[in-house]
């Protein structure tokens, strides 16, 4: 399939504001995205999409008919429209606000107002996720490496799932926390973990560390992906579980890429 620049792509561009749609349309026209289809409610984001569909969904958070996550879970839980990449661009900021749309799968988060700049990387992200890339290694082939996938949101596995995928990783098992993990990996060989931090039963420190201090698993390399700060007291806690790379939310298939082609090469 021939891949899709900045000027392919067409955006639903969700925003009660006029003003805020008009702003936001000027700085995506100045991207280069041709394509533009604004609309002020959820109601008229869904009509969009059901009508004649979308490369990437650029949406505000709060609305009169609901709020971006309502939207956000109508793709991301239909077949058809799943693979959709959904850009947040908003101004709350409140962490425990942000991280369920971090857990939900979103391609990006900007702030309002945001840079030219931002807004470039965050449509990169999303071109990203639509066009597939297989990912060459030297000492592995792609196809075969065998990837536990651990999180307890499905809509967070899903997202992760479909980027690795894109990749070219195709042996994926998923766990939804650390104890149904444990079960997996005491009976099946990985090449890879990927785990979410925070998770009921066990989570991806304890995961982690018995991974690492297990003689069968030590050599397993593992990406923590997380939504907390990279410089935080927690997760220098957890590198010390021996996680060989941190990774934030949202998942992004650049900084994945780099990661993997790290540590499958070593």
């Amino acid at each position: 399939m021939e891949k899709l620049s900045i000027s392919d792509l067409h955006i639903v561009l969700v925003e009660p504001s006029d003003t805020q749609r008009k702003i936001i349309t000027t700085l995506l026209l100045k991207e280069k995205v041709k394509e533009i289809d604004p609309v002020s409610t959820l109601a008229e984001a869904r009509a969009a999409v059901k009508s004649h569909g979308a490369d990437l969904i650029v949406s505000a958070m709060y609305f009169e008919d609901g709020t971006a996550l309502d939207l956000l879970k109508f793709i991301k839980e239909s077949d058809e429209y799943k693979a959709i990449p959904f850009m947040l661009v908003s101004s709350e900021n409140r962490l425990s606000k942000l991280e369920e749309f971090k857990q939900a799968g979103v391609a990006a988060i900007l702030p309002k107002p945001f840079e030219p700049l931002h807004l470039s990387r965050a449509l990169n992200a999303s071109l990203d996720l639509i066009n597939h890339d297989e990912l060459e290694l030297e000492l592995f082939d792609v196809q075969e490496v065998r990837v536990l996938l651990v999180d307890d949101s499905k809509l967070a596995r899903n997202h992760i799932r479909r980027v690795l995928e894109g990749m070219g990783l195709k042996k994926i098992r998923e766990a939804e926390n650390g104890a149904m993990a444990l079960t997996y990996i005491k009976d099946e060989e990985f090449d890879l973990v990927v785990t979410d931090y925070n998770m009921p039963e066990m989570d991806g420190r304890e995961l982690s560390e018995f991974i690492r201090f297990n003689p069968e698993t030590t050599h397993i390399p593992i990406i923590m992906v997380t939504s907390e700060a990279a410089d935080s007291a927690h997760m220098a806690n957890i590198q010390q579980t021996g996680v060989n790379a941190l990774c934030d939310k949202p998942f992004e298939p650049t900084e994945v890429r780099a990661m993997l082609a790290a540590l499958l090469s070593e």
